[in-house]
């Protein structure tokens, strides 16, 4: 049994590095194509408008598998080289995949085409086509657990707990580079609103158990809107990077409205991109487009592009032709995280 996980543990999933290939000529000649090549170029064209707008933030949400599957890297480049100054994400994206990693961990290369029942027997996690030790992803539970006993008990937004787990790779990655410390160490704070919903949920429930009433560690997802939306009141130019959609994607936009709610008059998310395969036909919040979100007053139609395609296939160039225009060394670093110290 140990030999049979052994092998279906043995294909690293290797994760693509944009900085070792240049998509430029590829994503330009795309300008004259049409259908899905057409808005990959219309996606890369927006996001360097918000690269080279001087009043631009930046904001990645990050929805779905991409992590696992091998953009990993992607995302933790954009912040090292200041293409992003926030990031909305859902908690399996930091925790299970980028924290996990970052712990010394790894996924694999699988296939959809196999016994889900024996895989269960073996204690191996499946994500379509990607395999997790679920051994590996228990001990990710108790270093957040770890991680919740040693900090004072009270009430945290996610961004506040990230950040200790950014403190806590600092000194204890076995992989460095990760995204979670990449964004402690730049001071991009990551909000991620559903932050249960992943390994840090189970590591909190364990540290909740062991705790007396109040005397524990607990997120507040109130303060994680309250947050966002402060430093969308403070940036008020601000752009949407969006890869798939759900939580991420809607509690981003949503800050506009809220800040309106709070008596501050900001301007709409001046710039958006979404990389979805969603369908919007079934009226779905994650999968409305987003000249949908300018009915609402969050998202400015002037300078959007949805791009209907699976993540993984376009992103990676997207990030390389940003990465290779260069355009990214003369822009400024807003440091959100410092406006909470």
């Amino acid at each position: 049994m140990k030999q049979e996980k052994k092998e279906l543990l043995s294909k690293e999933v290797k994760h693509i590095d944009i900085t070792g290939f240049d998509s430029t000529k590829m994503v330009e000649a795309m300008k004259h194509m049409s259908f899905s090549a057409r808005g990959i170029f219309g996606a890369a064209e927006i996001l360097n408008k918000m690269i080279n707008d001087p009043n631009c933030s930046i904001w990645l949400t990050i929805a779905g598998s991409t992590s696992a599957a091998g953009c990993m890297q992607i995302y933790a480049d954009m912040v090292k080289y200041n293409m992003v100054d926030a990031i909305v994400a859902t908690g399996a994206t930091v925790v299970d995949m980028d924290f996990f990693e970052a712990l010394g961990f790894r996924h694999y290369q699988g296939t959809p085409n196999i016994d889900d029942k024996m895989l269960r027997e073996l204690y191996i996690d499946r994500i379509y086509d990607t395999f997790i030790d679920e051994e590996q992803l228990q001990d990710c539970d108790l270093a957040i657990k770890k991680i919740a006993d040693s900090i004072e008990p009270r009430n945290y937004s996610s961004r506040e707990f990230i950040k200790e787990m950014g403190k806590y790779l600092k000194k204890n990655a076995k992989k460095n580079g990760s995204l979670v410390q990449m964004a402690f160490e730049n001071n991009v704070p990551i909000f991620c609103p559903a932050f249960s919903d992943s390994s840090a949920g189970f590591g909190l429930v364990m540290h909740q158990a062991q705790r007396k009433e109040n005397s524990h560690v607990a997120i507040d997802s109130v303060k994680d809107f309250k947050e966002l939306t402060e430093i969308k009141i403070k940036a008020k130019n601000t752009g949407l990077f969006i890869i798939g959609g759900g939580v991420p994607k809607n509690f981003a936009q949503d800050t506009v409205i809220c800040a309106e709610v709070l008596g501050k008059n900001v301007p709409p998310h001046k710039f958006a991109v979404q990389i979805t395969v969603a369908d919007a036909r079934d009226g779905a919040c994650s999968s409305s487009t987003l000249r949908e979100a300018n009915s609402w007053g969050k998202v400015d139609s002037s300078n959007e592009q949805m791009v209907y395609a699976e993540a993984t296939t376009v992103l990676p160039a997207i990030a390389s032709y940003i990465y290779h225009k260069g355009d990214w060394k003369k822009r400024k670093k807003f440091e959100w995280a410092k406006i909470f110290d």
